[in-house]
């Protein structure tokens, strides 16, 4: 399956991720804040991101300009994982380069059909 690169600060939430996309068969690496996600993704180059917006050191959207600024890692694809599912917010993910935005909470369901779309559609399933 795909390897995904996880950024998320709250431990309970990147467990419950992991879990979920490890059970789909996914190879999966996780990170804490934003400036570790931009490292790792340059060193592991994943088939996919999930980042959370709000994280210590850097926030989603300053790490994924980042990415999309570097020719190396901005063909991977970003999904946001937010419970900022305002309007203004969401926008903010597309325009630094997100291909899609998830607002939490969701189900284990809902986020492995998600990936399971999103690779699909960049060619990686």
């Amino acid at each position: 399956m795909a390897r995904i690169l996880i950024a998320e600060d709250e431990k309970d939430i990147r467990e419950l991720i992991s879990f979920t996309l490890r059970y789909a068969g996914h190879e999966v690496a996780i990170t804490t804040n934003g400036e570790e996600v931009v490292e790792t993704a340059r060193q592991m180059l994943p088939d996919l991101i999930l980042m959370d917006v709000r994280m210590p050191r850097m926030t989603g959207y300053e790490a994924c300009a980042l990415l999309k600024g570097d020719q190396a890692t901005r063909h991977i694809p970003v999904v946001f994982l937010s419970a900022k599912g305002q309007e203004v917010e969401i926008q903010t993910g597309f325009e630094v380069g997100a291909a899609e935005y998830i607002v939490k909470p969701f189900s284990p369901d809902q986020l492995t059909e998600q990936v399971r779309l999103i690779l699909a559609n960049y060619g990686k399933a």
